[in-house]
């Protein structure tokens, strides 16, 4: 069994949207790196994604297992146990969501600079 997964595992301060690079929705992304050391249950994949809804995370798992992201398990000896992990597929985009992120980190200055110039083009547009 996995250790537990960090509260803290994704940054508020460094959202993740602010990256041009998705991979599948908003959410997406947060969710593979969630899984990438094993199954865990959608109560566990909560508690690094704080302001996620229940009703966006299970749309979120849904897409990605529609999209052959996370496979969903139901364990039969015991009730409502239901775990999702990375299928082969999913397990595959790791390596191209490390060059992303590395990517990001790199122009995080330029990213956040174009946001801000964007967010003060809006309010005196408004």
């Amino acid at each position: 069994m996995p250790e537990p997964l960090d509260p803290e595992m994704f940054d508020p301060v460094c959202p993740s949207d602010l990256s041009p690079i998705r991979f599948g929705d908003k959410w997406g992304g947060m969710i593979i790196r969630c899984l990438e050391d094993g199954p865990r249950r959608f109560s566990e994949l909560r508690v690094p994604l704080r302001g996620i809804t229940a009703k966006v995370l299970t749309q979120s798992l849904r897409a990605l297992e529609r999209d052959g992201m996370i496979s969903r398990t139901e364990r039969p000896d015991h009730l409502r146990w239901v775990e999702y992990g990375l299928t082969p597929l999913g397990r595959s985009l790791l390596a191209p969501m490390d060059v992303a992120c590395e990517w990001s980190r790199t122009h995080w200055d330029e990213l956040i600079d174009a946001r801000e110039a964007s967010a003060g083009g809006l309010s005196e547009a408004g």
